[in-house]
């Protein structure tokens, strides 16, 4: 497998209306790169189908007690990382169902490590530590496509029968010859030429927010537009869980705070408790029998 031809990728071809970029005022590099953005909205348009396919597989592997694990370096593994990170406060789920990963460690979110991206090795140590296995998925994240630590992570996944996922803004690459779903965001070339934290890095976050998003919703995390799963741990989000139930609920706030205070601050189990009118551990019973999904335990 050739990786040293980088000069023929997508990632790294010279944009042509940014040649002299050097030379515009700050309005005009702004009024640029505002247009150039445009093009990843249609770039991720253009792989609906197989986002929704990547969506689906997700949400079944987590039903099924599996894992979503990002890997990734440089930008990507930080952008992998950090949608790992959101979904406990959005969603509450932590590392038991969705987990972020990058090349060099928890060092390299902040500060380049040398070589991470390109140690073959370091991926399967990183993945045997989290006790990666069959029932979870890998979804590698590289603009190029072509990242060793990537690529060595999903033959590793492979070699173990897990799922497997690549995003990349290539159409053509190492990683998509591996994986079993392919996410090709074809956002050209970059305004700096080759500094994919740009439109690629964009592009993915926006890819990886539908990805956790949508099978999160699938598996139950969300009433209708409502995050109702979500973790009070600050003031910010206990607000939002008050603000919740006082909605759903018609209640006033006081009402509602005493409420998610009898339901230990989950705002699911605080709807069931009122409109079924059943105590706390009935309601954790009722979630349970319908998978954590409330709308289906309000129908029961």
């Amino acid at each position: 497998m050739v990786l040293n031809n980088v000069k023929n990728l997508l990632t790294e071809q010279r944009n042509s209306r940014s040649t002299n970029i050097d030379q515009m005022s700050a309005l005009e590099m702004v009024q640029l790169m505002n247009h150039e953005d445009q093009n990843i909205i249609n770039a991720i348009a253009n792989v609906t189908k197989s986002i929704a396919a990547a969506v689906d597989i997700i949400a079944e592997v987590i039903q099924n007690g599996g894992r979503l694990v990002y890997i990734g370096a440089g930008t990507s593994g930080r952008l992998g990382v950090l949608d790992a990170s959101e979904c406990l406060p959005t969603f509450g789920v932590g590392e038991e169902t969705v987990i972020g990963i990058i090349a060099g460690g928890d060092r390299a979110l902040r500060n380049p490590v040398e070589n991470a991206e390109d140690n073959r090795e370091a991926v399967i140590t990183d993945l045997q530590n989290i006790q990666f296995n069959s029932k979870d998925i890998l979804c590698a994240i590289a603009a190029s496509g072509r990242t060793p630590y990537c690529i060595s992570g999903l033959e590793y996944a492979k070699q173990l029968g897990a799922k497997t996922i690549a995003l990349a803004c290539t159409e053509k690459n190492p990683m998509f010859e591996i994986a079993d779903t392919n996410i090709p965001v074809l956002v050209g070339a970059e305004v700096i030429t080759g500094s994919t934290r740009l439109k690629s890095g964009s592009a993915q976050k926006m890819v990886l927010n539908m990805l956790t998003t949508c099978s999160m919703i699938k598996i139950g995390k969300t009433y209708g537009n409502l995050m109702v799963d979500v973790k009070p741990t600050n003031e910010k989000l206990h607000h939002r869980a008050v603000n919740m139930l006082s909605m759903i609920l018609d209640i006033d706030d006081e009402s509602a705070e005493n409420l998610l205070k009898a339901a230990n601050n989950h705002v699911k189990t605080a709807i069931l408790m009122h409109l079924k009118t059943i105590n706390y551990d009935q309601a954790i019973q009722l979630l349970a029998v319908n998978q954590s999904r409330l709308s289906e335990a309000l129908k029961d």
